[in-house]
């Protein structure tokens, strides 16, 4: 980056959701995004996930930029202070998922569910998953009314955060467990405030996060209720939307 002048940085903490954010539509990372991402490291701030993805399937683009720092995955149900340094992993009791995949299995077109062993489907889902400790359930399904009816049923339990990631999706963890909340555990591993966050992000599991942080960045192919709420909006993930994002709020360029 020795063509980039360099500038002291407004935030100490950049929270980037994965899907529709980090990710172009084909699931990668661009060059001019990794540039930035690279320049805001070397400046001394932290880039750190917040992802409904698990460590199966957010670890290789953790290890493709070189990063050392913290990780809030599924949603919150699991925080990682560094590369195999385990730091919380908050679990659904086992008789909410036996209940939640019974509602899944009859009324939903498919369901998931993130596990300390795997990333199990429907179709790889046996009896033997029950005696796993599970920190994410998802149950999707293209009936929009079906979705809703799921989701009031299960706020009612009152114990559940009920968010999702596509308009298709509901992905479930344990009350109290949001990427809010994982991050602003980040924050106090690391002697951060929620303002030192610059949070991006596109769908509902990333509200509270945007509504918390310093500054909350929509990307332009969000949500539109995201958008909303976020306090600015960059480009698109296929745009390089975080590296834009990167140079006009951290560093102000």
């Amino acid at each position: 980056m020795n063509t980039v002048q360099q500038v002291k940085a407004k935030y100490k903490l950049i929270a980037l959701d994965l899907d529709g954010t980090l990710l172009t539509d084909e699931k990668c990372i661009t060059e001019e995004t990794k540039k930035w991402l690279q320049y805001a490291v070397d400046q001394g701030v932290k880039v750190m996930f917040s992802t409904g993805r698990g460590l199966q399937t957010a670890q290789g683009f953790w290890d493709e930029l070189g990063l050392d720092s913290p990780m809030v995955l599924l949603n919150g149900a699991e925080i990682w202070e560094g590369p195999g340094k385990l730091k919380k992993r908050v679990f659904l009791p086992r008789d909410t998922v036996r209940l939640m995949h019974a509602i899944a299995a009859e009324r939903a077109e498919w369901y998931w569910g993130y596990s300390v062993e795997s990333l199990t489907g429907d179709k790889d889902w046996t009896a033997e998953m029950f005696e796993r400790d599970w920190m994410k359930f998802g149950i999707g399904s293209h009936d929009q009314q079906k979705l809703a009816e799921i989701k009031e049923e299960l706020l009612r339990w009152g114990t559940l955060e009920v968010t999702r990631s596509a308009l298709t999706n509901m992905e479930i963890s344990a009350k109290g467990t949001t990427k809010e909340s994982g991050v602003r555990e980040v924050c106090q591993m690391l002697g951060f405030s929620m303002s030192d966050v610059i949070a991006m992000g596109d769908s509902d599991n990333d509200a509270k996060l945007l509504k918390a942080a310093g500054l909350g960045v929509a990307m332009a192919n969000g949500e539109e209720h995201i958008k909303s709420i976020a306090d600015v909006m960059t480009a698109t993930n296929n745009e390089d939307g975080v590296a834009q994002a990167i140079q006009k709020y951290v560093f102000q360029m």
